[in-house]
């Protein structure tokens, strides 16, 4: 940091001598030192807001105000028929000098990202099919389910990982809580794996937005420059990127389609781990994490027991099984087996539930399953 700011220091001095020994504004030594120091504190000022700029968007814009003010000075040469001291022949080529050189700067600035190596080299392979990149957010590297993915193969493509996703999985790896530096830690950990797999193209994205400061708002823009899909299981960047018109490949979404169906009526066999929020109500949890909530399970706590399933609810957050136990006893009491289910439409909640019939005479209407409020996912 010292060394950059001795070269500021330099500069402004030997702009400020230039403009004390020329005298570009006559006479005035002070105004024309005043004019060195303007001159340098723009000239800084330049440098210090350029200075997150992609080296290949800085060269773009270069290259392309060269060709801009190349293509004007061509255009007024060309006119050399023209009465140059005519006043509407003067501004037009004094306009052709200031627009065709801004229009190359801006375009060039903007699509500089063709002028990086591999971009240059693929315009002259022979033509093939393009190629599909798909851009990590920051959640799902930390979430680790996409290194099996990428193991399995079904993660094909371009894995494109930007740079300011790396910063940011910098920023929690290096924090003051111990379950953030983890996570952050973890995430690194996950790069380097999939890094080190053989049949995967992994590439580092320099590309940055400096105008935009939200990291999701970054991977929509840097999604339409390549024409890619943000791989994320972040339920608002979901969201607000589709409403974007930019695709995006979810992990949890794809996580609930391949979990396997349950129909109503069957029988499975559960752990009831412990009681649920409603009056007599077991929870139990299966091997992919899906939640059931049992009716009439809450004294089976710590036990594995059959259920009869009565309804299914798909969320954005999961999957969610409701059942209910049939005490043998109360079975064998009322002289049945276990009890047919009939599939309603709870009026509060308005979703499938099950309504089960008495068991017995003397049993109660039946209960229906409190639906917890989806949950959005968190980075």
């Amino acid at each position: 940091m010292a060394w950059f700011v001795l070269a500021r220091l330099l500069f402004t001095a030997a702009v400020v001598y230039s403009a004390f020994l020329l005298r570009p504004l006559g006479a005035e030594t002070l105004v024309n030192v005043a004019f060195g120091v303007v001159l340098a504190g723009l000239a800084v000022f330049f440098e210090w807001r350029l200075r997150d700029l992609a080296l290949t968007n800085l060269l773009g814009a270069i290259l392309g105000g060269t060709i801009g003010l190349l293509m004007a000075k061509g255009i007024g040469a060309a006119h050399f028929w023209a009465d140059p001291a005519d006043g509407r022949v003067a501004f037009l080529h004094g306009f052709l000098l200031l627009v065709l050189p801004y229009l190359g700067l801006v375009i060039g600035g903007r699509r500089g990202e063709w002028l990086e190596p591999a971009r240059l080299i693929g315009l002259f392979r022979a033509a093939g099919p393009p190629r599909r990149y798909k851009i990590l957010d920051t959640s799902v590297i930390i979430d680790g389910r996409v290194a099996d993915l990428c193991e399995t193969g079904f993660m094909d493509g371009t894995l494109v990982i930007p740079q300011f996703v790396l910063k940011e999985l910098q920023l929690v790896a290096d924090s003051a809580d111990s379950m953030k530096r983890n996570r952050g830690r973890r995430g690194l950990d996950i790069l380097q794996k999939i890094q080190k797999m053989s049949g995967v193209d992994v590439t580092i994205s320099d590309a940055d937005y400096p105008e935009v400061r939200e990291v999701d708002l970054k991977l929509i823009e840097l999604a339409r420059t390549l024409q890619g899909k943000i791989v994320t299981n972040d339920f608002n960047l979901n969201k607000v990127a589709q409403l974007r018109g930019v695709e995006v490949l979810n992990i949890n979404e794809l996580a609930n389609a391949l979990k396997p169906v349950v129909l109503p009526g069957e029988i499975m066999k559960v752990f009831i781990l412990k009681e649920g929020k409603e009056y007599n109500q077991g929870v139990a949890y299966l091997d992919d994490g899906t939640m059931v909530v049992v009716d009439n399970a809450r004294k089976m706590i710590s036990k594995t027991i059959d259920i009869v399933v009565t309804s299914v609810l798909q969320t954005t957050a999961g999957k969610m099984i409701f059942g209910r136990y049939i005490d043998p006893s109360l079975a064998s009491q009322s002289g049945q087996s276990v009890p047919a289910t009939e599939t309603g439409r709870s009026p509060r909640s308005g979703v499938h539930a099950a309504q089960v019939q008495r068991v017995s005479a003397a049993g109660g209407t039946p209960l229906t399953p409190a639906v917890p409020a989806p949950q959005n996912g968190v980075k």
